[in-house]
């Protein structure tokens, strides 16, 4: 089951969204919708219930993984209808159903998961930022904190990480760098904590830090985009650079002509 969790954590990701109030970043396969096939073990019921619901709930990770969440649930479905003790099964469900606006249907199943393994720092991690979703912030962070607690915890980047994004959601922006900044260390490459690092480091007038964090980022041209480019104009404008300003500016604009972002750079709508 390591490569449906692995999907869970990733999917966690998929939902943070820029402290500024952008649009969160989404995962998707290579290949169009159409391309998804079951695999012939799929098609054939395999007698077997666990080879049975490992297969079913590889397909649903798959389809979960290419945004259909609505062909995802009924295959999760069929999964822990073959072993009802599948914790992943529950967990990817749990995050299918969250995707689905399903939050009742969502929550109970992150709780089954956890009742089955209350170990897996998968569900933890999951279930936390579910939490964190619904302003729920206290009971978020101790889902955060067992799942941060567990030995050899080898997400713990992504962890840290959406605890950061969730203190700074509750206004705890102390809090949120110390999340962040170990993030950071333990995975300076990952482009979702650096923006959402330079984010909290501009609300608490860091700047000159913020500013180290978004170039970063904006370097790789497979990361920069419409809020990325947003967050730096606004950096660079807290830093009194008109000149920056400027010329981040007009590469929003010419990159991002339609975006929210670059509507609120035309009209000086900086703080907004």
């Amino acid at each position: 089951m390591m490569g449906v969790a692995r999907v869970c954590t990733a999917f966690v990701l998929a939902w943070l969204a820029w402290l500024a109030g952008c649009s969160t970043t989404s995962t998707t396969t290579s290949g169009p919708v159409s391309e998804l096939r079951p695999p012939p073990s799929a098609q054939a019921e395999d007698p077997d219930p666990d080879r049975r619901a490992r297969t079913r709930l590889e397909l649903a990770a798959a389809y979960f993984a290419n945004n259909q969440p609505e062909v995802a649930l009924p295959e999760a479905n069929r999964a822990i209808a073959a072993n009802p003790n599948l914790a992943p099964g529950y967990n990817l469900r749990g995050l299918i159903n969250a995707a689905l606006g399903k939050d009742d249907a969502a929550e109970s199943d992150f709780r089954r998961a956890l009742a089955i393994n209350p170990r897996d720092a998968d569900a933890l991690q999951n279930y936390g930022w579910y939490l964190c979703q619904h302003s729920r912030h206290e009971e978020a962070n101790a889902q955060f904190a067992q799942a941060l607690a567990l030995p050899q915890r080898r997400e713990s980047a992504r962890t840290w990480l959406a605890q950061g994004v969730c203190h700074a959601r509750a206004g705890r922006l102390e809090d949120a760098e110390k999340a962040l900044q170990r993030s950071y260390q333990m995975d300076a490459g990952n482009p979702s904590t650096s923006v959402n690092l330079a984010e909290v480091l501009l609300r608490r007038g860091e700047a000159e830090r913020a500013r180290f964090h978004i170039r970063r980022v904006n370097a790789n041209v497979n990361f920069v985009s419409a809020q990325t480019l947003w967050l730096a104009v606004r950096i660079e404008r807290r830093m009194g650079n008109s000149a920056g300003v400027q010329e981040l500016g007009q590469q929003l604009l010419n990159r991002f002509p339609e975006t929210r972002e670059a509507v609120a750079f035309q009209r000086g709508q900086f703080d907004e």
